[in-house]
């Protein structure tokens, strides 16, 4: 299963907030198979890490921490989403004035 960075920075974004993974889940709207898939491979990359609640009585309760590793990787895919968003934004900026330019033309704009 290939996991798009974008899949990876929400997960990174949230998963130091979360208990375990079906919030992650419910929070992203992801199921929990694809969830634990991404949890594993960034465990594996150590950019994250699990560590058991103290106080839960279910002990399949994890909560992940990021690691140096892990904070430095989702500074450096927000960097990669705002560029990414502000050049969607641009260009919508862009089609927005051609129209209304070819609007003005045809005298269909007040």
């Amino acid at each position: 299963m290939a996991i798009s960075e974008e899949t990876y920075f929400k997960v990174l974004s949230i998963a130091d907030q979360c208990e375990g993974q079906q919030d992650i889940a419910t929070r992203l709207g992801y199921s929990i198979g694809k969830i634990n898939f991404i949890v594993k491979a960034l465990s594996d990359k150590g950019l994250i890490k699990m560590t058991n609640f103290a106080t839960s009585t279910k002990k399949r309760n994890y909560r992940y921490l990021l690691t140096p590793q892990g904070v430095n990787e989702k500074l450096d895919l927000t960097e990669k989403f705002i560029v990414r968003k502000k050049a969607e934004y641009e260009a919508l900026q862009q089609q927005l004035q051609e129209t209304r330019a070819l609007l003005n033309q045809n005298g269909n704009l007040s």
